[in-house]
């Protein structure tokens, strides 16, 4: 009987998912059964290998980390997931507990806590980046309504206001007014910086 974790990567840059994988490589108690470079590969490669650990990024194509998290909780319960992230923003910790996460850290991480961060979950514990919680609980959640975020997303994807209005079956001037109450709650004085605040928070 294979007593070793078995663990799943999710990273779509290769030098990352290449040291990751080299670390956990080198731990006895490890053993990497897949790794993928997509979202949307995740829950098929969990399938197919049966991991007791998927480390996932937070942000990579096909589907999110905690879009694919939801999945694996859906699918296969058993499997622990610790999402890792490299941007700053905190707002995306409730999504991932959420989700069914048992774990959010940064890739900055040293060697030695991603190794005890992995221990930490598959023994049933939820661990959380102390910076990233410390930040979450002075930022609060997320001011944005649904159809804001909605609208914001739009505007990510580069977008004219008529575009958005079609997009979202409104007139030109509601959402001229969508977009003065999101500026006025994130206290900035343009869209772009509207997007670059709320995904720095984690509400994109």
């Amino acid at each position: 009987m294979n007593d070793r974790l078995r663990i799943l990567i999710a990273e779509d840059v290769d030098l990352v998912a290449e040291a990751f994988q080299a670390l956990l490589e080198t731990e006895p108690g490890f053993e990497v059964v897949a790794r993928v470079v997509r979202g949307d590969e995740v829950l098929e490669a969990a399938r197919r290998t049966r991991p007791d650990i998927a480390l996932l990024d937070v942000d990579m194509p096909g589907a999110t980390g905690i879009e694919a998290t939801a999945q694996l909780a859906a699918a296969q319960p058993d499997c622990k997931v610790l999402l890792l992230t490299s941007l700053p923003g905190s707002g995306q910790i409730p999504k991932a507990l959420a989700a069914g996460a048992s774990g959010y850290v940064v890739k900055s991480m040293s060697a030695a806590q991603l190794i005890d961060a992995i221990w930490s979950v598959a023994s049933g514990h939820t661990v959380i980046d102390p910076q990233l919680a410390a930040d979450a609980l002075r930022s609060g959640p997320s001011p944005l309504t649904t159809r804001e975020v909605q609208l914001l997303h739009l505007v990510e994807q580069g977008l004219a206001t008529e575009s958005i209005a079609r997009a979202m079956f409104l007139t030109r001037g509601t959402v001229r007014n969508y977009l003065s109450t999101i500026m006025t709650k994130m206290d900035v004085t343009t869209r772009a910086q509207a997007v670059a605040a709320a995904r720095a928070n984690g509400w994109l």
